[in-house]
């Protein structure tokens, strides 16, 4: 564990990854996920949603938990706002994206893209220059292909380079990372990264769970991820999110069963 921790850390603001973390394997917020965050806002700890998700596959899920602050989405490199309004967007350049899906070609691999306006999976447009660009992922199931892709992506030294899944690679301009947009949400708050608790469980989560006051490891998470984490929780399917406020805001408050 890298920081003495103590059960009375004052955490303002509980920052949560989506897949693998707030949703279980059926890709649901869980009753006791979904109270032991709203007993936190109740408490006046901000809750924010840090996904490599875009807006539109995100915003559902946090209407429906009520949360009323900034969503910092597609690994940082867009903030919204309370009102769901952008406040900050980062963008690949669209060379950068061309050279990526060709490299994808190259290697026969699945890949998906996530533009300004939609989604793209393991197809792009004819006119990909003409579209704003902020992610690149690469789905590699064998490892030998994958190491080299990411390689070549490495020695390009223009990226930032993670995964939210084993088997993925997750591309965003460098220098653009959860942990980033968090440090801008926290600056426009007034809250210090020394009061955050960041709850992950892959690569993409790395950077906010070692710069956030508590970092937290899910259950299921990689191990490189548990080892970067100062306390680990229990799975997605076991409600590890509730488990984490439980334990470190609500100081161990029953929720309902």
């Amino acid at each position: 564990m890298k920081k003495s921790l103590t059960n009375d850390k004052k955490i303002k603001l509980v920052a949560l990854d989506m897949d693998g973390t707030l949703l279980n394997s059926r890709h649901q917020v869980s009753k006791e996920n979904k109270e032991a965050i709203q007993k936190a806002q109740e408490q006046g700890v901000v809750v924010v949603l840090s996904t490599g998700r875009s807006i539109s596959t995100c915003r559902e899920h946090a209407d429906a938990l009520g949360l009323t602050s900034y969503l910092v989405t597609v690994n940082g490199s867009e903030i919204w706002d309370e009102n769901r309004n952008l406040f900050r967007r980062e963008l690949l350049k669209n060379e950068q994206i061309e050279w990526m899906y060709n490299l994808s070609r190259q290697y026969n691999a699945g890949f998906w893209a996530i533009s300004t306006e939609r989604n793209w999976h393991d197809e792009m447009p004819e006119d990909l220059h003409n579209w704003e660009w902020m992610k690149f992922g690469f789905n590699i199931e064998d490892q030998a292909i994958r190491e080299t892709v990411f390689r070549k992506l490495q020695e390009k030294g223009e990226f930032e380079l993670t995964n939210s899944f084993i088997h993925n690679i997750e591309i965003n301009p460098i220098g653009i990372n959860k942990a980033k947009g968090l440090e801008i949400v926290c600056g426009r708050l007034g809250i210090k990264m020394d009061n955050v608790m960041a709850v992950g469980d892959s690569l993409n989560d790395m950077a906010m769970i070692k710069e956030a006051g508590l970092g937290v490891a899910m259950g299921n998470a990689q191990e490189k991820v548990k080892l970067a984490a100062d306390w680990v929780t229990t799975t997605n399917d076991e409600n590890g999110v509730a488990i984490a406020i439980q334990s470190w805001i609500l100081n161990n408050e029953k929720l309902s069963e």
